[in-house]
């Protein structure tokens, strides 16, 4: 009877080895990295750095970094979406669309579910922090911030966002929102620049702001603050001792190269994305000015997929579509010259495994057992003690 118990848990078990083998260790870094910022330009293909120049913008990106390869992109279902592409990111698997966090052979967990990049950092000891101009709720954020069977879970995902060990959270607003379960949590809610500005070490803080946050120039009578600002502003904050991990997205290249291209729609679309793109790359100075600074810090700027499919057509880079493409994205690190094989294309789930072990983790990929192994875990506990009882009892 105990035998076939124990076959059936491993049966059941199976069909999760394929998302959770581990990936072998790097050689590079290791253990030598106090802070990692990983910056996420969603949407970002080769082209889009391409016809960004075309428009006639200088790239920061472009310009410093320590090594330059590319990030593939597929999921589970070839091309990805961004909850996929931000869960094989943050833990380091590839799952099925539209899921976050969890496995794509058990979407809801039953069996187990992965941890990610940040909850492992937190279990160092180590502050975290997710800065993006998507809502807080949005696929990427909430991939390096939760476990669930869709994206669309709004409400869900802010709840565990809230019972999440954080330190900040900032973003657009969310409609799920709610100021007294942070203030439970120990989140302060901040809704401006002015509050984010009067923000001081040690305080633990949710951002909901309600501006255009993408734009390099927000509004005057704007009170939000723009995504390098955000940037900025968290790493003051989670610099110390203890060291940090940032996640640092840029949505709105995704969100305008998603947008109508017909008609006079079009310029305003590539002004747009273009836009997005140079407040995205300022965020990166400002990271990367930093992390010349500290010494002990590596920032590693990819995406999550391309959307657009923007292609060479006659000499000059256009859209050729408003969905994503399977295209391999870009990959700059600076700060670090092993983390990724310079000149190359790394698969997108390997990130954060090369992340863990530049800051000496011994313990990532990993994952945490769900209710139904901790059910056959228990029923396993029980029979090898009635064994025991038959054996005493010379039954």
């Amino acid at each position: 009877m105990l035998n076939r118990k124990k076959v059936f848990a491993v049966l059941l078990s199976l069909t999760l080895i394929f998302c959770s083998l581990p990936f072998a260790s790097y050689a590079q870094d290791s253990g030598t990295v106090k802070n990692v910022i990983l910056m996420i330009g969603d949407g970002m293909g080769e082209n889009h750095l391409n016809l960004a120049k075309q428009e006639g913008v200088e790239l920061f990106m472009e310009s410093s970094y320590d090594l330059r390869g590319q990030s593939e992109t597929r999921s589970l279902m070839e091309v990805t979406d961004s909850a996929a592409g931000a869960t094989a990111l943050s833990c380091g698997v590839r799952v099925i669309n539209g899921t976050l966090g969890v496995y794509g052979y058990d979407p809801f967990g039953l069996f187990a579910t992965p941890r990610s990049i940040t909850e492992v950092a937190m279990d160092h000891g180590m502050k975290t922090g997710i800065v993006t101009t998507d809502s807080t709720a949005g696929a990427t954020p909430a991939g390096f911030s939760t476990h669930t069977t869709s994206r669309s879970m709004e409400a869900s995902i802010t709840c565990q966002q809230l019972e999440s060990g954080l330190d900040l959270i900032w973003g657009a607003s969310s409609d799920s929102m709610d100021e007294d379960k942070a203030a439970e949590n120990g989140f302060s809610v901040i809704t401006t620049k002015e509050e984010m500005d009067a923000l001081t070490a040690g305080s633990r803080s949710f951002g909901q702001f309600s501006g255009d946050m993408w734009r390099q120039e927000v509004p005057e009578d704007d009170p939000s603050p723009n995504l390098s600002e955000m940037t900025e502003k968290a790493i003051e904050l989670l610099d110390g001792d203890e060291g940090f991990f940032l996640m640092v997205e840029g949505a709105h290249i995704d969100k305008h190269s998603h947008k109508t291209d017909e008609g006079n729609h079009y310029p305003q679309k590539v002004a747009n994305m273009t836009e997005a793109l140079s407040e995205f790359d300022d965020a990166i100075e400002a990271a990367v000015n930093f992390a010349e600074e500290d010494g002990e810090t590596i920032v590693i700027v990819t995406a999550d997929h391309e959307t657009g499919a923007i292609t060479e057509e006659d000499g000059a880079y256009v859209y050729t579509s408003g969905s994503h493409s399977g295209a391999n994205v870009p990959l700059f690190v600076y700060g670090s010259r092993t983390l990724i094989p310079d000149g190359e294309a790394v698969e997108n789930r390997s990130i954060p495994v090369r992340i863990a072990d530049a800051l000496g983790f011994d313990d990532f990929p990993a994952k945490e057992k769900g209710p139904l192994m901790k059910i056959l875990d228990a029923f396993d506990l029980l029979f090898t003690a009635l064994s025991q009882c038959d054996d005493l009892l010379g039954i």
